[in-house]
């Protein structure tokens, strides 16, 4: 699995990792969708992506039996805290919390997953206390355009602000206008979910992926991570529980396009050319 520095962290970190939205929603898939992030892991998918709002917390505690198999340092590890959990006092409760179910006594990475009513100095505060207390090495924030990302990034004075995890797929490009710009200046890493959103089912946007992807012996679908993690700071989550998905993603991390396919891609799928609002999902 192809790794690259995770923003300013200087940390490798997989291109592509494990998205775990709707793991943990019910107990009958439980099985399963470990085994999927089993198998993901010893492909060398090890960023593992949660939340304490996946499953309302199942997907933490399925995620830390699975952990409990392994090194802890062989994981880079996130979760979020929701808004309405991101008051100074709450955001430190939020983390412990998650810690408990994941099984581990820190995160690699802890986000707040979208912005809220708290005062965002009052949830920055809390994630360098986190920091300084040793619950999670690094902070960020998701679901953030430009505006509230400057401002979550002011309110921090003794941590750096290292990833701004936004949806991103072919269909939604927005964020190329001038968001992705300053986090490439910032070097913040970009991690892209739902990577696979607006999927073309027919049309020429997928016979140019099928075009790319039939000369590297790949799918359409790899073409597409292999495009969506393109640059330095760009990295993709994306969720699978069938075996086959998942070695698919993992082995899009292979995946080297060159600047005529990059060319095509463009052209298949336009990105905008002024400011649109962030999308989410």
């Amino acid at each position: 699995m192809r790794t690259k520095a995770f923003g300013a962290t200087g940390v490798a970190v997989p291109v592509i990792g494990q998205g775990t939205w709707r793991v943990g929603d019910a107990r009958r898939a439980a099985a399963a969708e470990a085994d999927a992030l089993r198998l993901g892991l010893e492909l060398g998918m090890t960023h593992l992506d949660t939340a304490e709002m996946y499953g309302r917390g199942g997907a933490e505690t399925l995620i830390g039996a699975v952990l409990r198999e392994r090194r802890r340092d062989q994981v880079f590890l996130t979760s979020k805290v929701l808004p309405q959990n991101a008051s100074r006092r709450g955001t430190i409760a939020a983390c412990e919390r998650s810690l408990r179910r994941l099984g581990t006594d820190h995160l690699d990475l802890y986000l707040l997953h979208w912005p809220g009513s708290h005062p965002i100095g009052d949830t920055m505060q809390a994630m360098e206390d986190l920091v300084a207390a040793g619950k999670t090495r690094f902070i960020g924030v998701s679901n953030f355009d430009l505006e509230e990302l400057r401002a979550a990034m002011a309110a921090l004075t003794r941590a750096r602000l290292v990833c701004n995890q936004v949806l991103y797929n072919l269909s939604q490009r927005g964020i190329e206008v001038d968001l992705l710009p300053f986090c490439a200046r910032e070097r913040i890493a970009v991690v892209g979910y739902t990577p696979f959103g607006g999927w073309p089912r027919r049309g020429a946007g997928l016979a140019a992926l099928e075009a790319i992807g039939a000369r590297q012996g790949r799918t359409a679908q790899q073409v597409a991570l292999a495009f969506l993690t393109r640059t330095a700071e760009l990295f993709a989550i994306p969720k699978a529980s069938d075996p086959a998905h998942v070695r698919q993603n993992a082995e899009a991390a292979e995946v080297v396009l060159g600047a005529e396919d990059l060319a095509a891609i463009d052209a298949a799928f336009p990105a905008p050319r002024h400011k649109v609002p962030l999308a989410t999902g």
